[in-house]
């Protein structure tokens, strides 16, 4: 493959990138909390439409199976065919989709639309991150557009909870999915004004299709084997036959790659030793996060009784911490530390956070008992993420950089589904041995105590990661000359 090397743009127009990081974070803050949003409203939503409980949960499964599966052919496509193009598409499809499910007038044409959703979120997730990266290239910028491209990514799902809480109780549960479609054309303009489409040169380059197949159907299946996990249980056949048709897919993927001519994941992106540490990282991370979103959310709303908006005003605290630890670690730890101290100590922080969580009981005060656990989260996960993120995208070939991206969607979405479902079943099979030693009267007692078993579990989690990433990053070394060097390499697409 043949590319070109421009020089980079000045004056106005380099000025015009900061105008690019505020859209493609509006991008990723759509897609983050359109992973919370919607449960807030999720029961309004059921009692208008008139579907089942059993139903329920495929509102939720169905955006995550689409923007779980499709994440990588996503990236890929925004090598493809250009990274402007593609996120156009991308906002515009997301935006339609999210109008659809907000008009939704039966159960199926929610579920549709969810799907619809995942399908180009899939698309839009992975180009955001690859514009940041592609757009940012000197050392000190790259560090600071990071910080706060990784803040939105933590904070995201909290800010779900709050708007959700918002949105449904002053407006109607159909504004959790409208919404998408005003951020959607703040987006689409400033993508017009702000995002620049670099030179592009070079043969039409080709898409690995049965590479395309085997890990859309390998995602495909592990996301669904651990959604069935959270409703059936782990001793079902449709939760562990999926997961192992899953690793299965993935093994093969990966002999493919190994053989085939135009991979869609080269294997020496996740061989690399820092990405590959990224990538882990994002995952254990994620596995934590959206534990103790569910888990807080319901011992706020039902141990506490608070309403959904006061629930994710709670939630606040949280997000003021990722975003201050986020740009104090994108700008003057990981460049003085690098990622083997910094990520470390972000996921020691919210394994100390989730141990301070299990001492809560029926009596305990959101300002003494919570307010500081929540905190210290905040600053775990905005030391760990930016700076994940931004090791997971350093040094790849431009070419790649979308399918780079794309990983790190990858990785916060399984994350995210095996927390889910992992801790979800734990607490529920806690919750049922004590009410059985205890009796039905002890219901309050026993959630409580089934929500302190998943905060154990998280904190393990999080304290296996930072032992984990303590081994496995490297120590600081220079930036590859990729990244520190301002040049923009041409981006190959399919000819006009």
């Amino acid at each position: 493959m043949t590319s070109t090397t421009i020089e980079p743009s000045t004056g106005a127009a380099s000025s015009r990138r900061w105008w690019a990081l505020v859209t493609v974070g509006l991008a990723q803050l759509m897609i983050v909390l359109d992973m919370t949003v919607v449960n807030i409203g999720l029961p309004a939503a059921q009692n208008d439409l008139g579907f089942s409980d059993g139903n329920r949960q495929w509102v939720i499964t169905a955006y995550s199976l689409a923007f779980g599966s499709l994440l990588l052919l996503g990236g890929r496509l925004s090598d493809l065919i250009g990274r402007k193009r593609t996120f156009l598409v991308a906002l515009v499809g997301f935006a339609a989709a999210s109008a659809l499910g907000g008009a939704a007038q039966s159960f199926e044409m929610l579920v549709g639309a969810r799907a619809l959703q995942g399908v180009f979120g899939a698309l839009l997730a992975p180009t955001a991150l690859a514009v940041l990266t592609t757009t940012f290239t000197i050392p000190r910028e790259r560090a600071r557009a990071f910080g706060v491209f990784g803040a939105v990514a933590a904070a995201g799902g909290a800010i779900g909870l709050l708007a959700g809480g918002v949105l449904t109780e002053t407006l109607s549960w159909r504004w959790t999915l409208y919404i998408n479609a005003f951020i959607a054309a703040v987006a689409f303009v400033g993508t017009l004004l702000f995002i620049e489409s670099a030179v592009r040169t070079g043969p039409r380059p080709r898409l690995d299709v049965p590479g395309t197949l085997l890990v859309s159907g390998a995602l495909f299946s592990v996301v669904y084997g651990f959604s069935n996990a959270e409703t059936d249980g782990w001793s079902s056949f449709w939760t562990w036959g999926p997961l192992a048709l899953g690793v299965a897919l993935l093994a093969t993927f990966v002999a493919w790659q190994r053989r085939a001519a135009h991979p869609l994941l080269p294997l020496n992106i996740v061989l690399h030793r820092n990405r590959g540490a990224a990538y882990l990282a994002v995952l254990i991370a994620a596995t934590g996060m959206f534990g103790v979103f569910l888990f807080v959310t319901y011992y706020l709303q039902g141990t506490l009784g608070y309403s959904p908006i006061r629930t994710g005003l709670a939630f606040l605290p949280m997000v003021f911490g990722m975003a201050t630890a986020a740009q104090l670690s994108t700008n003057i730890f990981l460049p003085r530390f690098g990622p083997k101290i910094l990520v470390p100590i972000g996921l020691g922080l919210g394994a100390a956070a989730m141990v301070a969580l299990t001492r809560l009981d029926v009596d305990s005060s959101y300002a003494a008992d919570i307010l500081a656990p929540l905190v210290v989260l905040g600053l775990g996960m905005g030391s760990t993420m930016p700076a994940a993120m931004q090791t997971a995208t350093l040094g790849v070939d431009r070419h790649f950089a979308g399918v780079a991206s794309a990983l790190v969607n990858t990785s916060q979405q399984v994350g995210g589904s095996i927390g889910t479902a992992l801790l979800n079943t734990l607490a529920a099979t806690t919750a049922a041995n004590y009410l059985a030693a205890h009796g039905a009267s002890s219901a309050a007692e026993a959630a409580v105590h089934s929500y302190a078993t998943a905060y154990w579990w998280g904190a393990g989690f999080f304290a296996t990661g930072a032992v984990i990433a303590a081994l496995l990053f490297q120590r600081r070394v220079a930036e590859p000359a990729a990244a520190a060097e301002p040049a923009v390499v041409a981006e190959p697409v399919l000819a006009h």
